[in-house]
């Protein structure tokens, strides 16, 4: 069992930066591939990044790609979201989410997760 807290959301204006952080408890968090998703009003829950249980593979969606960068640190139990270059289509409730089943490799699809934080706000002006 894995739980999750993030933080770190907020409200900026377009062109800012933030990085979010999601906590995760227990002892075998490096078991685990971790993801964030993030989902606007009205619309499906959409991946945004993924990386591996060591960190040495990543993945990002192509609308974040060069903005976006997941990080983790096993140490910590934590994985991180740094997000430069904001945009008010990043506007959504941000997820992070583990998966034990494909642990080694960056899952980009959400049903190939296991476990859920309860998200955190992020609200770009323009």
């Amino acid at each position: 069992q894995v739980q999750l807290v993030e933080s770190g959301g907020g409200l900026v204006q377009a062109g800012d930066s933030l990085r979010l952080s999601c906590a995760a408890s227990g002892r075998t968090f490096s078991s685990y591939a971790m993801g964030w998703f993030r989902q606007a009003p009205g619309k499906e829950r959409e991946f945004v990044a993924a990386i591996n249980w060591s960190g040495g593979r990543t993945s990002h969606a192509d609308s974040v790609k060069g903005r976006f960068t997941i990080s983790r640190d096993n140490a910590k139990n934590t994985v991180y979201l740094q997000m430069n270059s904001l945009k008010p289509e990043d506007t959504a409730v941000y997820y992070c989410a583990a998966s034990g089943r494909l642990w080694s490799l960056t899952p980009e699809s959400k049903y190939e997760y296991d476990y859920w934080g309860q998200g955190t706000q992020v609200t770009v002006s323009s």
